[in-house]
């Protein structure tokens, strides 16, 4: 049975952030992890950049509003991510029936009829298409000629549908503030009938364990917001055609355990934002964060704090001084001088990456 050392380590290797791996831009690390947590969209930043060897605020802006080879928009689990341009219309298809079917109370208790949704979609369309880029501010101004109230959720959900029934997605930031746009303006193109059914399932899958294995079935249901009887059949046709092999009681693509990098004296130091897929990308955390330590990565009410890990195992959280000038780093026990040295690297390359963001 592999320890946790094993696991932690194949599983921090997999995701960009041990063994010395960096990617070389926003969108190779995006593809290399498949999809970037990205409900806030400065902690997504902050993935990218963690898992990327010198990689600029600009530069990831750049990837996101001029290459457009990156998209933020909602997909697993129905919460914001940043997803490779190329898939993000298979995935989108693929989920989205069973987030529009899961918030369908929702859209009961917000009275939002089919009918509403319907027209609002109608609306959506055509504001974007004469007057986009267009703000939420902007946006929920122009529903309420529906009698949508300007408050609360209900224009949030109108705008959220129209991005799961493929009208539109995140566009470019204006004054630092999200836009929407529509989809197939946007990306014209791109990954348009890639997978579909079936095939878009089990590719799904893959990908996950590309990025996050060894790994279990119900890991990739909670982490795609699929049934567990989904994620079975998924495993079922990988394993049919040879795509997996186990690894004690997990999962990994075949081939990849030959890939176990060696550990080090030296371990590699990372600062990972709020919410990082490293650590919500399993239903539990026991192999990368030390059990005492739980609670003050994950305290309560959703929130994964910014971690430090290093060689893939948690060791610290940290928070953001007054204007992203200063990091404040709050180790679970001490740490060693090479490691202490790994950290004040990563503090300085986190204030400079910031500092872009501090001057808007």
């Amino acid at each position: 049975m592999p320890d946790h050392e094993s696991i932690r380590r194949l599983r921090a290797c997999a995701q960009a952030l041990a063994g010395g791996a960096r990617k070389a831009s926003a969108v190779t690390v995006v593809r290399r992890v498949f999809a970037i947590q990205a409900q806030d969209a400065t902690a997504a930043d902050l993935g990218i950049r963690v898992r990327g060897r010198d990689i600029t605020a600009q530069a990831i802006r750049t990837a996101y509003e001029k290459e457009r080879s990156i998209v933020r928009n909602w997909y697993m689990r129905g919460t914001l991510h940043t997803m490779p341009s190329d898939d993000a219309r298979w995935v989108l298809q693929l989920l989205s029936p069973r987030i529009l079917a899961a918030t369908s109370r929702r859209y009961q208790q917000l009275g939002l009829g089919d009918d509403l949704r319907q027209r609002a979609d109608h609306l959506i369309r055509r504001a974007l298409a004469a007057h986009g880029p267009l703000t939420r501010a902007e946006l929920t101004e122009r529903l309420t000629t529906l009698g949508t109230p300007p408050d609360g959720q209900a224009p949030f959900h109108l705008i959220r549908h129209a991005a799961l029934t493929g009208i539109l997605c995140h566009g470019p930031q204006r004054a630092g503030e999200a836009t929407y746009v529509l989809l197939d303006d946007w990306l014209p193109t791109t990954g348009r009938f890639r997978w579909e059914g079936d095939a878009a399932l089990a590719e799904l899958a893959r990908r996950y364990l590309a990025a996050h294995a060894p790994a279990t079935l119900e890991d990739f249901a909670a982490w795609s917001g699929l049934p567990t009887t989904w994620a079975r059949r998924a495993w079922k046709m990988l394993a049919e055609s040879g795509v997996i092999t186990e690894y004690g009681a997990l999962t990994m693509l075949a081939g990849r355990v030959k890939e176990l990098p060696r550990s080090s004296d030296t371990p590699d130091v990372r600062m990972l934002p709020a919410y990082d897929n490293y650590l919500i990308g399993y239903r539990t955390r026991e192999a990368s964060v030390p059990a005492l330590h739980q609670a003050r990565v994950r305290p309560g009410g959703g929130l994964i704090r910014p971690t430090v890990i290093a060689g893939g195992l948690a060791i610290a959280t940290w928070t953001r001084g007054p204007g992203s000038r200063s990091i404040q780093v709050d180790a679970f026990e001490p740490v060693p001088p090479q490691i202490e040295q790994g950290i004040d690297m990563e503090k300085e390359a986190v204030v400079g990456f910031l500092r872009p963001w501090a001057c808007r």
